[in-house]
């Protein structure tokens, strides 16, 4: 799933990838006559914290995690990685089937689908999908082979990691083996799912959106500080969905680990990280507010999220999938007191009855919203030296110091982007800036600033999800 495999987890896992290659050296996958899979049991999603159609997609890897210690309450799916296929339309033998039966008798009874991931990043080599996709004998072994696997191990489908097609003739081959696969898995009320690069994805023809029933957008490995930021999860969504892909089957992937190099969230918190920061010793990742804020945008622009990958989460307080659904559930009440609800969304909403806007960071910050959307919504962070600053669309609010109208446009948070949270005798809360004064919604007759001494009514705010 991982569009790149540093040498960090290349060394820690090398002699594993050799033991198993000796598995793959058969190129044909030859099961038993199949046994029909058995029917999982519903779960009206509907019920619980995750909103009925919202999908939360866990990878959980071969050589990685153990059955017993993920949180299925939590999951919708689960796709188990990963199978290699070669040229000829055959599939490599499964790495520990006794763990992916374990997984699949488990998730069942929890109602959790359970899919093959086949390909991945495979150190960049996609020799296997482009030969045996480029020759309509080879693409029909290749589904047939794939269609007893999940029949035999009795899965609910199989999900495509070609990394990646390229323009031209492979893509239009990916094209038709995606439509085949699609016919034979859906035929069996199976289901077809592909991981998709962030953006820039030409070689996947938009054809392809009506074969699958998800695409996993691969929202992380960007160039930067930071590896998967915010802003680069707006940019998938904005991209898959605005070339044609219904809203539903955006699936918005974050990532359970930090690089450079190459750790897991678990070791970034055993080694000193926050659970309430992005970055730890020059390594980028997303913490628990980070993921709440993916969460939510996945919420309102896609149809679900995915997680590469489930070993790597921390466990108790600090685990990244009870952020996603806590977020899903929409958190407990922020308190009002004198501790800030760090990790928290929330909303503000002033003396005049109004939501407090970032307005997107296109201009000053506002409070005359009469609803809480997107841009009315705001992550407490936890800016050290018991202040907090507040995130919106992946932007921080800025006092500006008092000089101007306050704006929601930084892309890091500095001395002007930090703040007190007061509370305030009745229940609510006021911000102070740095400069010492504090936030007015101007009762939503003016752009909203950082300039009043003292604290009364147009100060205040009610805090809320």
């Amino acid at each position: 799933m991982k569009t790149k495999f540093n040498s960090f987890l290349l060394l820690c896992v090398a002699a594993v990838l050799l033991a198993l290659s000796s598995c793959r050296k058969d190129n044909n996958f030859s099961p038993t006559a199949p046994t029909p899979s058995p029917d999982v049991p519903n779960r009206q999603l509907g019920t619980s914290a995750i909103p009925a159609g919202f999908k939360v997609v866990g990878y959980l890897p071969s050589w990685a995690g153990a059955v017993n210690q993920v949180q299925y309450s939590k999951l919708t799916h689960i796709n188990y990685a990963f199978v290699i296929p070669n040229g000829s339309g055959g599939l490599g033998a499964i790495d520990n089937v006794s763990k992916l039966q374990s997984l699949v008798s488990t998730a069942h009874a929890n109602g959790v689908k359970v899919s093959i991931s086949i390909g991945g990043w495979n150190n960049g080599d996609d020799s296997g999908f482009e030969s045996l996709a480029a020759n309509s004998g080879t693409r029909t072994t290749f589904v047939n082979n794939v269609l007893n696997m999940v029949n035999q191990y009795n899965l609910d489908g199989a999900d495509i990691d070609w990394e990646y097609p390229n323009d031209g003739a492979s893509a239009n081959n990916y094209s038709a083996l995606m439509q085949q696969l699609s016919t034979a898995l859906h035929n069996q009320g199976k289901l077809l799912t592909a991981a998709v690069i962030s953006s820039d994805g030409s070689s996947i023809n938009a054809n392809v959106f009506g074969y699958v029933d998800f695409l996993n957008l691969m929202a992380y490995d960007g160039d930067g500080p930071n590896h998967s930021p915010y802003s680069l999860a707006q940019t998938s969504l904005n991209y898959w969905i605005g070339r044609g892909l219904p809203k539903a089957k955006a699936i918005l992937g974050v990532p359970f680990y930090g690089r450079e190099p190459y750790t897991s969230y678990a070791d970034i918190l055993a080694g000193g990280g926050s659970p309430n920061s992005d970055t730890w010793n020059g390594i980028g990742y997303n913490g628990i507010p980070t993921i709440k804020s993916k969460t939510s945008l996945a919420l309102s622009q896609g149809g679900g999220i995915m997680i590469w990958e489930l070993s790597q989460d921390a466990t108790g307080a600090n685990s990244l999938l009870s952020a996603i659904y806590d977020q899903l559930s929409g958190g407990t009440t922020p308190p009002t007191g004198s501790n800030p609800p760090i990790g928290s969304v929330i909303s503000l909403k002033g003396f005049n009855n109004a939501y407090v806007s970032g307005e997107n960071g296109a201009q000053a910050m506002t409070c005359t919203r009469t609803t809480a959307g997107d841009w009315e919504h705001f992550t407490v962070i936890d800016a050290g030296g018991g202040k907090i600053s507040l995130r919106s669309m992946g932007k921080y609010v800025s006092s500006e110091n008092g000089t101007q109208a306050i704006t929601c446009n930084r892309t890091t948070a500095s001395d002007w982007e930090k703040f007190d949270w007061v509370a305030t005798s009745d229940g609510k809360v006021t911000l102070r800036g740095n400069n010492g004064k504090f936030i007015s919604s101007e009762n939503g007759t003016q752009a909203m600033t950082c300039t009043r001494a003292t604290a009364s009514g147009w100060e205040a705010f009610t805090v809320g999800n």
